[in-house]
């Protein structure tokens, strides 16, 4: 589903800073050997990503999903020098493109790469996160909220993909559509908790971003 009409949404990506040739490279990598190419955060998305980081000057930034590596090279963007980036992904097939393309980018020494289930993996991880991006399975949106959360200081800001869901969640949820559920009770949960300031920004399939107060 496109939020925008479609003159409108080229309109803001021909006036959005390019991507990088590496990001364009990977872009086109992407879309032609990548099962499900769209899960990929692409030009309008990841200039957002980029800007933000760059805004927030994060010492560690967590990243929940790598899926190619696209998000993780906007996000780096903003590093401060000597700065990390921890990065998690669930599928080990797309390592070896991700990790050639943060090579390509030269941000491979602030990166460190896992494979496999981030919930058991953050609690290993000792840094604190200035930064959160969430962009994985979206049942368990909800339960990386409160696992991330503990680990950031406060003023440390969460991101979080796919929030609109292609604007299933203004709609009727079926039972079975556990994707769609889980969302609106993660936006739910965002929306009451007393521990952030949110907004939903409507950036392509939704961002939910949010800053810890207390």
């Amino acid at each position: 589903m496109e939020f925008l009409p479609e003159k409108i949404e080229q309109y803001a990506c021909n006036h959005t800073q390019e991507e990088n040739i590496v990001l364009a490279e990977l872009n086109r990598e992407t879309w032609a050997k990548v099962l499900i190419p769209r899960m990929l955060s692409g030009h309008l998305q990841g200039r957002a990503l980029s800007m933000f980081s760059k805004m927030i000057k994060p010492k560690c930034i967590l990243e929940i999903g790598t899926y190619t590596g696209y998000s993780a090279i906007c996000l780096s963007e903003g590093l401060q020098e000597g700065g990390k980036l921890h990065t998690i992904e669930i599928n080990e097939e797309l390592k070896s493109m991700s990790l050639s393309y943060f090579e390509k980018a030269g941000i491979s020494k602030n990166v460190i790469q896992y494979v496999g289930n981030a919930l058991e993996i953050i609690p290993n991880i000792k840094d604190k996160f200035d930064l959160v991006f969430i962009d994985a399975d979206k049942e368990n949106y909800s339960n990386y909220f409160e696992i991330v959360i503990e680990k950031m200081p406060v003023g440390g800001f969460i991101i979080a993909d796919n929030v609109l869901w292609s604007g299933k969640v203004v709609e009727e949820v079926n039972d079975k559509d556990q994707e769609t559920k889980a969302l609106k009770e993660f936006n739910t949960l965002i929306q009451t908790s007393e521990r952030v300031e949110n907004i939903l920004m409507p950036i392509r399939d939704g961002l939910m971003i949010c800053q810890k107060i207390k």
